[in-house]
């Protein structure tokens, strides 16, 4: 058996549930790779009372010791946030059934449903985009495109950034982009540390927050158009 378990977004996040599931379990990786942490992995291991094995790019992408242990053993990958909101998971979840794994996913808080303390409607958010680290001879815009388009139909916007990667990164290249097409983004919101008690949302132009500094994980939204209600509810954090 291989459980997918959600850990939330905070080391208290992790669930009754998870934790019957993590005692049955012979081996416990931790996805170390697509996730951000803002606690110690030694929290993790006091809290289910078991030794954790890393899992980095190679055995998350790779998958194939994940899955050998999970066909004679039950097996634990615990994931940031909800276990099923990267494609890299899923992934996993297809192959392990494919060879006739049995598998469950326990779910757990993710960052697209906490961005709700924001006030903005959850049914208005568009597509979702993400932002990769620039470097000199990686310069992809296509995250804009889903800004755009969403803008189009009058949709909100999360962006993601990229591990390894600050906000003020990103609001640099989210501030070339909108140059270099000459659309201007007026308000926005930098959500941190959603879901613990660091959690700070904070609402404002672009070139202000560019003068502040923000602690990870964290992430960007692009208002669209704004129902009467979610402006109230967003003048609170300006």
């Amino acid at each position: 058996m291989l459980y997918l378990i959600g850990l939330g977004l905070d080391r208290k996040d992790i669930s009754l549930k998870a934790l019957e599931a993590i005692k049955k379990c012979k081996f416990v990786y931790l996805d170390v790779y697509t996730n951000v942490f803002h606690y110690k992995i030694s929290d993790i291991e006091k809290a289910i009372k078991k030794k954790i094995i890393k899992a980095g790019r190679q055995l998350i992408e790779d998958g194939a010791e994940i899955l050998k242990n999970a066909k004679k053993s039950d097996v634990a990958l615990l994931i940031s946030g909800d276990p099923l909101a990267a494609t890299t998971h899923i992934d996993i979840m297809l192959r392990a059934k494919t060879e006739k794994i049995k598998v469950k996913a326990i779910h757990a808080p993710s960052v697209f449903t906490a961005i709700s303390e924001t006030g903005l409607q959850l049914y208005k958010f568009g597509k979702t985009a993400s932002i990769p680290k620039w470097t000199q001879s990686f310069r992809p815009e296509s995250f804009f495109d889903t800004i755009e388009s969403n803008l189009k139909i009058k949709a909100h916007t999360l962006v993601l950034i990229d591990i390894g990667m600050s906000v003020n990164e990103a609001l640099s290249e989210l501030s070339e982009v909108s140059n270099k097409r000459n659309i201007k983004l007026k308000e926005i919101v930098i959500c941190e540390r959603l879901g613990t008690d660091e959690g700070k949302i904070i609402y404002n132009k672009p070139e202000i927050l560019m003068k502040k500094t923000f602690k990870l994980p964290a992430c960007i939204i692009i208002p669209s158009e704004l129902h009467f209600m979610e402006a109230e509810a967003l003048k609170q954090f300006k």
